[in-house]
């Protein structure tokens, strides 16, 4: 606690000043958390102190709060790129990150429990910079990173304004961020530890070396390429679910299921989508329940004993395939291959299509999909290319274009 007190304090983050009259004033608390690593053993004890950001008045306290983060499928083609092209992959975690933010307006907070300054005991603190826990916090954090990566020359993508490119003469570099966590690669290793030695002097940054852990993602490296699986973060999600014992099975989705009448009794919609949301970041290294998780997101509203079942036999797949994930090849082409598939009025309550598809960067997958068609077709088509293949509406194809399009923005910049 007098470490993160400490840190405040030299970032100069608030003042101590008189209580304004009529002025909304934001409670704090202090926030525990353990990091773990990679291999489920502890890091690290961490004590936070964050601002009660829900007692905040819109239009008094804060204005916009949205923020960007990158997009796995940005991270995924990143990586993938990266790998083929045997560029270094490094991971830089930013201390405090959100303390760095400049705020706009006047927020006026609580001094911190078990720190008030006896002397001032009725001052309140006058905020400069952003706290955990603002609503505008994540929002203020990578205005002032982005501007730093743009003063040293960086471009910030069209496609996705969380990933920031570098070109010179001979020198490439790629940044990803989400939030407080940084990948940086490149073609020059040199020009990225320059590169993090300047931000390092703006930011109480942090080389966390060869990129290993991001995210819950484990990366491991092979003699040819890299490995992406997430099997401590299923681990914890089926302890979770409290079916670490169960019997795997191998299968995501049965291919009929019979619903008896005791099957169409609700269940707790909390515990539901908990679950839902867990297993959808699951996909990110995990196409192969891409579909059957969509299957069980359509079922928000008033989920029942029957979906609740289709979600533990997810995880009953999941406690079988712990080991399964991405492999990325360093051996691969530079061609973009699109390929997509859908039904035929496959939901039998509205009559629409189910729509997937892939994106591979030569042998590396680094984007897919499983969803249904917001319109019910009536027909189908086959549409051939050299590159892109679709079977299936128009709106399919049209979602391919948009993929292709994307991808094609990071490819052709290399």
């Amino acid at each position: 606690m007098q470490e993160e007190l400490t840190a405040l304090y030299q970032n100069q983050t608030w003042s101590l000043v008189p209580r304004p009259p009529d002025t909304n004033v934001v409670g704090s608390k202090w926030v525990y958390k353990i990091k773990d690593k990679e291999d489920g053993s502890i890091d690290r004890f961490k004590a936070r102190l964050v601002a009660k950001g829900f007692t905040q008045i819109p239009g008094v306290d804060f204005a916009k709060t949205f923020s960007h983060v990158v997009k796995h499928t940005t991270i995924r083609f990143v990586l993938a790129l990266a790998v083929r092209s045997c560029w270094v992959l490094k991971q830089l975690d930013v201390r405090n990150a959100f303390l760095h933010g400049h705020l706009k307006e006047d927020v006026y907070m609580e001094q911190p429990l078990g720190f008030i300054d006896s002397s001032k005991p009725s001052y309140v603190c006058k905020l400069h910079k952003s706290l955990y826990g603002l609503k505008q916090a994540p929002r203020a954090w990578f205005k002032c990173l982005s501007q730093a990566l743009l003063d040293l020359g960086f471009k910030c993508s069209k496609a996705d304004t969380s990933l920031f490119t570098l070109h010179k003469p001979n020198i490439t570099i790629f940044i990803l961020i989400y939030v407080d966590d940084v990948i940086i690669t490149g073609n020059n290793s040199t020009g990225i530890q320059d590169i993090i030695t300047t931000l390092g002097s703006q930011f109480a940054l942090k080389d966390l070396g060869k990129l290993s852990y991001f995210l819950g993602i484990e990366i491991k490296y092979f003699n040819k390429g890299i490995f992406l699986s997430q099997a401590k973060y299923t681990t914890d999600l089926l302890a979770k679910a409290k079916m670490e014992n169960c019997t795997p099975i191998s299968t995501p989705m049965a291919v009929k299921e019979v619903i008896s009448p005791t099957d169409r009794e609700p269940v707790n919609p909390t515990e539901y989508r908990t679950l839902v949301g867990s297993l959808q970041y699951l996909t990110f290294s995990r196409p192969d329940i891409t579909h059957a998780v969509n299957h069980v997101c359509q079922h928000f509203q008033n989920p029942t004993k029957a979906d609740l079942r289709a979600i533990k036999r997810i995880l009953r797949y999941l406690k079988g395939t712990l080991d399964f994930g991405l492999r990325y090849l360093s051996q691969s082409s530079n061609n973009v291959y699109a390929f997509s598939d859908s039904d035929w009025a496959g939901c039998t309550e509205t009559k629409r299509s189910m729509i997937g598809y892939c994106v591979y960067l030569g042998a590396n997958c680094v984007s897919w999909s499983s969803k249904k068609q917001t319109d019910v077709a009536r027909s189908s088509v086959l549409l051939p290319s050299l590159l892109l293949s679709s079977h299936g509406s128009h709106f399919s194809f049209m979602t391919l274009v948009f993929l292709f399009i994307n991808l094609l923005h990071f490819y052709v910049i290399i």
